[in-house]
């Protein structure tokens, strides 16, 4: 009787064997059957045809899309079309996960180094499923969370009342351990008045009325009827005022953002993988945790509706500082 499995690779082995569809260069990227980045094998390429190696795993350097920065651990997207890694994966095209960034890429560094076929590991995330709390504050109108694919939508309704919708992990993080704070969010209805606030971060607790008066936080901020993207914190000791980043959001579409825990006396923001304010100094090293992902929106008495959908909150805990 012959056997029913007999062995082709050693489960170990770190490449793929394929038949080349075109000629293939010596360390050219190229996305695999499974959909799993690889990396052409052997010194002198692969004519179209020959059976070819790719590596699947291992560390590679590799070119770096200018003028944004990858943080230790990001997730690494290829760039199809221009053959660059970059932490921001585009709406169109064909771009693929590569892998993580290996240490820090700076806005100005022409390469950077990915640990290929690897993803990052969160200590709570919304897409992985855990438990977030909501309370919705109303009085007679309909303001609601909703589960979208991916993610939830937070809304308020034509009522002249005071609303709030919120989320908040039911994980925590100490302040003790290094962490980056990860998320996408889109404003799909900024609404007309100032009366409404979109606050997107961490904090130690939600509030019923007013995310201002939480005592410890880091939010992204945006204020109704303006796309302005705000950046502000309060560790209990030292608050900074929501101050603009001079990204505006735009209508509809989702953005990136980034909230670099590591340095506690020094929290570092990004806005689709810039870095914001750097002359301004985020503080969260007076708070005293543990801290939870918030995502918050608010009206006073005015009838101003809100649309804010977020497809991707995060944190990622690291024992390795900044």
């Amino acid at each position: 009787m012959s056997a029913e499995a007999v062995l082709k690779k050693d489960a170990n082995a770190n490449t793929v064997d394929f038949t080349a569809p075109a000629a293939l260069a010596s360390g050219q990227i190229i996305q695999l059957p499974d959909g799993r980045a690889g990396v052409v094998a052997g010194l002198v390429g692969f004519a179209a045809g020959e059976v070819a190696t790719a590596m699947v795993s291992g560390q590679f350097t590799v070119a770096k899309t200018a003028s944004v920065v990858g943080l230790d651990g990001d997730q690494a997207y290829w760039d199809r079309s221009a053959n660059t890694a970059t932490p921001l994966q585009a709406t169109a095209g064909a771009d693929f996960k590569l892998g993580v960034f290996v240490g820090d890429a700076a806005s100005a560094d022409a390469d950077c180094v990915v640990d290929l076929n690897v993803s990052p590991k969160y200590v709570v995330s919304l897409r992985d499923g855990d438990a977030f709390t909501s309370a919705v504050v109303l009085t007679a109108g309909t303001p609601a969370v909703t589960p979208i694919v991916g993610g939830v939508k937070m809304t308020f309704s034509a009522t002249a009342e005071a609303q709030k919708c919120d989320i908040l992990s039911d994980k925590s993080i100490p302040v003790d351990v290094p962490f980056i704070v990860e998320g996408k969010a889109a404003i799909f209805d900024i609404g007309d008045d100032a009366a409404l606030d979109i606050n997107l971060g961490v904090a130690n607790a939600t509030h019923a009325t007013d995310a201002d008066s939480i005592t410890e936080s880091c939010f992204l901020h945006l204020d109704g009827t303006a796309l302005s993207i705000l950046a502000e914190s309060d560790d209990g000791t030292t608050e900074v005022a929501a101050t603009d980043t001079t990204v505006d959001a735009v209508d509809d579409t989702y953005f990136d953002f980034r909230i670099d825990c590591r340095d506690l006396e020094d929290v570092k923001l990004y806005v689709n993988a810039v870095r914001v304010l750097s002359t301004s100094t985020f503080k969260l090293d007076a708070a005293t945790g543990p801290l939870k992902l918030l995502a918050h929106i608010e009206k006073t008495s005015d009838n101003t509706t809100a649309d804010v959908r977020v497809s991707h909150f995060a944190i990622r805990a690291t024992d390795i500082a900044a």
